[in-house]
Formats: C-alpha cells, structure tokens, sequence
C-alpha cells in the first residue's frame, strides 16, 4: 500500500472528499438527492445540510472556477419532493456565493432534473483532455481521460467497508479512466473486491482487474493507494 496516488489516471488530478480536482474544475458525481441510506425507495435524506456544507468546503478549499455533478444529482424517478428541492437550491446556491459556474452531466436518475435545475447541462463536460459524465452510457466525446460516477464503488478492508476511487490506465478505447465514489454519504455502495467486468454496471468498465482502488482517509489525512484489482483481490479475501 502506498500513501499516494500512483497511476498515471490520477496524475493532475486532486482527491478530496469523494470529489476530485482537475484543472480549476471540481468534479463529484451521485448525489442522489431524495433517497434515504440503505433504501430501494425514494425518501427525503433530512434537510441535506451535511451535503451542502461539505460542498461549501470543497468550494472554499480549491476555489474551482466550475464545478461539475457528474450525474445523479437526483434520485427520485416520480415525484420531486420539496425537501430535495432545497438541497438543491442549496447545492446551487453553494456554487454562485463562491463565483463557481456549476453544470450538471445528467445521470440515469436525473430524470425530473429540469423540475429542479434550470442551469447548464451537458452529456459531458471537457476538461482539456479529461471528459466528465455520468459513466452510465458509453461516452460520444473522445478523450485521454474519463471521469464517471455511477457504480458508487467501495472497498473492504479488514472488515471496513471505505468509499473508494478507482483508476485505470488505457483502459477504455486506450484512455484511462477515474470512477468516483458516491458523494451521498448514506448510500452503502458496491464492494469491488470482487467483482468482474460483468458486475459494473458502467460500460467504461471493461476490465476489472485492471483498476487500482485509491482511499482517501479523511480521518488521517492521507491517501492509500493498492495496486490494481487482478493483482491485489487474493489480499482482500
């Protein structure tokens, strides 16, 4: 275990609070806003204010010039409820106080996005080389990098369960490519230990084994990286 980021799909890149930094561009993806931890259903998550609030510091810490929700900013499907309208005004709020443009690459769930959200949306923002999207279709833009959400990827470790980032090198039509960990800090996520291609519900995932698992302990200050998943899952069983 090293303690810090080693692939070369990290480099440039800052990690922080199940977000990242790239360029003057702080990217962060599944918030979905409207469910409540360790549920199928859609269920107000409290008034949102730990969420705006970490916001608020990630804004205040990197002073990004835009700021990106790589999709599932929303969870519910049928209705908007008016607790997760105020998140959001909240989340957008959060971003015009700190002179941050923020755009949103829609997810799956962002269906009722336009109910809520009346600001820039693209199918994916570049970044010079870097490309950031959901991650839940197969991406139109060509880049060196991608940047998705969408499988809310965790790690077991030693019977913790960590959030965790993955990244792969020249692994999707020969670019690399960075999964962010969900942002909602109530959704229990999936265990990568061991999971195949298969398993990933992304289609950048092609090939497992080939991503490395990078924690950021937020506890210690420090970040650990492991080596890539087909050479590291005989440890983590």
């Amino acid at each position: 275990m090293d303690r810090g980021p080693t692939s070369t799909a990290l480099a440039d890149l800052t990690l922080d609070d199940r977000a990242l930094v790239v360029g003057e561009t702080l990217v962060f993806a599944d918030c979905h806003v409207g469910r409540g931890p360790s549920s199928d259903v859609e269920l107000p998550m409290g008034d949102g204010s730990d969420m705006i609030a970490r916001i608020e510091a990630l804004l205040a810490r990197h002073d990004p010039e835009t700021m990106v929700v790589a999709g599932d900013l929303l969870h519910s499907f049928r209705t908007i409820p008016r607790t997760v309208e105020r998140v959001v005004d909240g989340v957008s709020a959060a971003a015009r106080e700190a002179g941050t443009r923020m755009v949103v690459t829609p997810g799956n769930h962002d269906t009722l996005l336009n109910s809520v959200w009346d600001g820039p949306t693209e199918p994916a923002h570049r970044v010079g080389d870097t490309v950031v999207c959901h991650g839940h279709e197969a991406p139109d833009a060509d880049a060196d990098r991608y940047v998705v959400g969408h499988d809310h990827p965790t790690i077991n470790i030693e019977g913790q369960r960590r959030p965790c980032y993955l990244a792969g090198e020249s692994v999707y039509r020969g670019a690399d490519v960075v999964m962010l960990p969900a942002f909602n800090r109530l959704l229990r996520g999936v265990e990568v230990n061991e999971m195949r291609s298969d398993d990933f519900m992304s289609p950048l995932i092609t090939d497992a084994d080939a991503f490395a698992p990078v924690v950021v302990d937020e506890d210690r200050d420090e970040t650990l990286s492991f080596p890539p998943l087909g050479e590291f899952r005989h440890r983590l069983r």
